[in-house]
C-alpha cells in the first residue's frame, strides 16, 4: 500500500503552496522554499480556512505518492518539505529533501 500526501496547488498559476523555514532570529530564509505537506486532504483545506479563509477557492488539493513528491521537489526547486502536523495552530516540521 502506497502512502499518499496532500498538497495545495494554486488554480491560477499552478504553483504549490510553500513555506520558508525561519532562521535563528525567527526570520524566514528567503532562498529556501519548502513544499507544504499534509497527511489528509481535509487538513489541507482546514489549514487554508484557518489562516487564509478568503483564499480557499484559489487552491486545489492534490495527492502525491512519495515518488511523485520527490519528482515535484526536484522540478520546482524546493529545499524539502514542511510537514504540517497541526493545521490549526499551525505546527510545521521541516525536512530537507535529501532526507526523504
Amino acid at each position: 500500500m502506497t502512502a499518499l500526501y496532500y498538497l495545495l496547488r494554486s488554480r491560477q498559476n499552478g504553483q504549490y503552496l510553500a513555506a520558508r523555514q525561519p532562521n535563528s532570529e525567527g526570520e524566514p530564509v528567503e532562498q529556501e522554499r519548502y513544499l507544504l505537506l499534509f497527511q489528509r486532504d481535509f487538513e489541507a483545506m482546514s489549514y487554508l480556512n484557518a489562516h487564509a479563509p478568503d483564499m480557499g477557492d484559489r487552491f486545489a488539493v492534490e495527492s502525491h505518492s512519495l515518488t511523485q513528491l520527490k519528482t515535484s521537489l526536484e522540478r520546482w526547486g524546493f529545499a524539502g518539505v514542511a510537514f504540517v502536523t497541526d493545521p490549526l495552530e499551525p505546527q510545521v516540521d521541516f525536512m530537507a529533501k535529501r532526507l526523504l
